[in-house]
């Protein structure tokens, strides 16, 4: 129930009753129904905000911040949580079911997020998870999702350069390596030869830019590129050998593996790193393992 009720609503400025489907918005609250309170949506004209999804505490008159898109009767309604994908957003979701219209994914809210047949690349399987671009369906105005990622990704030349940190969602796999979304926006490649731990689609992690090809393309890394790299896992091979007392038993002879689940890097780097520590006369490397020089 209501704290208080007004017979009059506030003047309230127009952006703050502006509502777009697949945006929030701050919306004014209009009136109460046995089903929830109707919303003033401008253009798009009332949008129901059903009894479960009602704030605790609600003024008539005042705004509430609601999500808005369209029902499984096509109505619009709006809601308080927030989805895990929006229109413009790329996110890995599960499939929940495959029907005669397509597949429906998990994105959060009660009407689940459709994939319409004309836009998988492949079949889709209940129970498995894809990488989806979400957008509004300028034709019917539903929220949709499609696999064709190609056609949503910026293809202009990508504004890095080399050794820029970014965000990566890693979405596919080639023979070079792993496909990536740069920053939701522009796609790039991690080279497999690069790669020392088990990566997969859906994968949201921080990497490096290193080199922007002539045609916009981005080759990237999960490392800093150059000395900033062999710096950071300077500092790690440091704070390793302290916890452990000043003393670690690893080398040259240590497998690549072994490298990796310990310090996340490359053999290669590792022993850069450490001959820098060397160098340094910070370490000491004997034939059982490297020690701290105090």
């Amino acid at each position: 129930m209501p704290l208080f009720r007004f017979d009059a609503a506030p003047c309230l400025p127009d952006t703050a009753r502006m509502a777009m489907i697949g945006e929030r918005a701050d919306l004014r609250i209009l009136r109460e129904q046995p089903f929830g309170i109707f919303l003033d949506g401008g253009d798009l004209g009332e949008i129901l905000l059903p009894r479960r999804e009602m704030p605790l505490k609600w003024v008539l008159g005042e705004t509430v911040n609601v999500f808005v898109y369209r029902d499984s009767e096509d109505r619009l309604v709006a809601t308080l949580k927030e989805p895990k994908i929006k229109p413009g957003q790329f996110a890995y979701l599960e499939v929940l079911a495959v029907t005669p219209v397509g597949a429906f994914l998990d994105w959060g809210l009660p009407k689940d997020l459709l994939v319409p047949f004309r836009e998988q690349k492949e079949p889709l399987e209940v129970g498995s998870s894809y990488v989806v671009y979400c957008f509004v369906d300028e034709e019917t105005g539903r929220i949709v999702a499609t696999r064709r990622l190609n056609r949503h990704l910026d293809q202009t030349p990508a504004p890095y350069r080399e050794g820029d940190e970014v965000e990566l969602l890693l979405y596919g796999k080639t023979e070079l390596g792993y496909k990536a979304i740069v920053n939701g926006r522009h796609t790039g490649l991690i080279f497999a030869n690069q790669v020392f731990r088990r990566l997969r689609a859906g994968e949201r992690t921080r990497g490096f830019v290193t080199q922007v090809r002539p045609d916009g393309k981005l080759d990237l890394s999960l490392q800093a590129p150059g000395r900033k790299s062999v710096i950071s896992l300077e500092s790690k091979i440091l704070k390793e050998l302290e916890a452990r007392g000043g003393f670690w038993a690893i080398g040259d002879d240590t497998s690549a593996e072994e490298i990796h689940a310990a310090l996340g890097a490359s053999k290669r780097a590792f022993k850069q790193a450490s001959g820098a520590l060397f160098k340094q006369r910070k370490i000491r490397i004997d034939r059982d393992g490297m020690r701290l020089i105090e």
